[in-house]
């Protein structure tokens, strides 16, 4: 499903800032385009903003979307925020078209390496700049930006995670679920955690039942990915290094179908999924990147190169395989059940009532939540 496009308006009340949801942002349109305003001193230029899907995780709709629309309507800057659902084709058109509409910078969540240096070779030929939002887009000199975390380190927190949740137990049978093979962060991320879990394995302490990759994210996949392990193991597996939050559920989902006992589980995104995970015991970690810290940082980026100023955002440069690319790295942290109250009240963190809802409130009861 394509999403539809919006021109976020400069005068738009502050009620509207935050829309969550997929759902288009036709309503939220008012005004015209490419108007000057009094800090530019000239024509404020449009930026397009290319997410990626809804569903390998919610965050793209529920934090990015709304963060970054009230970053650039604050800045009196128009954005065009569009969900490509998976499509690497709709991806590029939808870029080509924001390009025509006079966009004169694109943030992309690329959906992958191949189809994002195209995005970003087209926008360079046409004076466009590209500001790589999330993921990085590997072999190509037609991005200007990179703005996302330390995601290796995001890795070494869920390895890390993974070691402590299983503790002292002797040949633990660990299954590692992988992100995307076409994602450079689902790479980065498995750099991280097997710097941290592979010397278990080397040292006979842990035994790897398997190691498999799940093809964009794609939760259904790894459901059955995660259903074969199990088969393979004769049901014996002591822990899982899932690579975020909903390939983790994945696994839970399919441990609860064989009426098997709960094992340490791993994930990232601090989704409000796998949050509940935490709390009802199901799964021992999560990662929390602050989208809001992330959106912010690009945002400002772009709303620099919207006004034709130089940006002075500290970078530091990250190679790409073709040029080092000035980039915004921001801290990730680890999320359990000791500590998830401290991040109640964070805007792109789900809230307790959230969390604690229906069936869950017991056990955050029993968490002194």
């Amino acid at each position: 499903m394509k999403k539809g496009a919006v021109w976020l308006a400069t005068a738009t009340v502050a009620a509207s800032l935050v829309v969550a949801g997929c759902g288009d942002d036709e309503n939220s349109t008012s005004g015209g385009g490419g108007s000057s305003t009094a800090d530019s001193g000239g024509d404020v230029g449009k930026v397009a903003v290319l997410l990626p899907d809804s569903k390998s995780s919610v965050r793209w709709e529920t934090y990015d979307r709304p963060l970054l629309k009230a970053a650039f309507q604050d800045a009196g800057v128009e954005a065009e925020i569009q969900n490509a659902e998976g499509d690497k084709a709709t991806q590029q058109q939808q870029a080509e078209q924001a390009i025509t509409n006079g966009a004169k910078v694109i943030l992309l969540v690329n959906l992958d390496s191949g189809s994002g240096a195209a995005i970003a070779a087209n926008a360079k030929s046409q004076g466009v700049k590209v500001i790589d939002y999330d993921r990085l887009t590997l072999d190509t000199d037609a991005n200007d930006y990179y703005v996302s975390f330390d995601n290796e380190k995001v890795g070494q927190l869920q390895g890390q995670g993974l070691v402590d949740c299983i503790g002292d137990k002797a040949d633990a049978q660990i299954a590692v679920l992988n992100g995307s093979p076409t994602d450079n962060n689902a790479t980065l991320f498995k750099n991280g955690y097997d710097s941290v879990i592979n010397p278990k394995f080397d040292a006979g302490e842990w035994t790897e039942v398997d190691d498999q990759s799940v093809p964009d994210w794609d939760n259904q996949k790894a459901l059955t990915i995660f259903e074969q392990m199990l088969q393979k193991a004769d049901n014996k597996v002591d822990g899982v290094l899932a690579a975020n939050d909903g390939l983790g559920n994945a696994a839970i989902s399919a441990l609860k179908q064989r009426k098997l006992p709960q094992i340490p589980v791993t994930g990232q995104d601090a989704t409000l999924e796998g949050l509940q995970n935490i709390v009802n015991g199901d799964q021992c970690m999560t990662v929390y990147k602050a989208i809001e810290k992330e959106a912010n940082a690009a945002a400002e980026l772009a709303i620099a190169l919207a006004k034709g100023k130089e940006p002075t955002v500290e970078t530091v440069p990250i190679d790409n395989g073709t040029h080092e690319v000035p980039s915004v790295l921001e801290t990730p942290v680890s999320v359990t059940k000791d500590n998830i109250s401290e991040y109640f009240g964070n805007p792109d963190f789900p809230t307790k009532e959230d969390i604690c809802a229906g069936e869950v409130a017991a056990k955050c009861d029993e968490l002194g939540l």
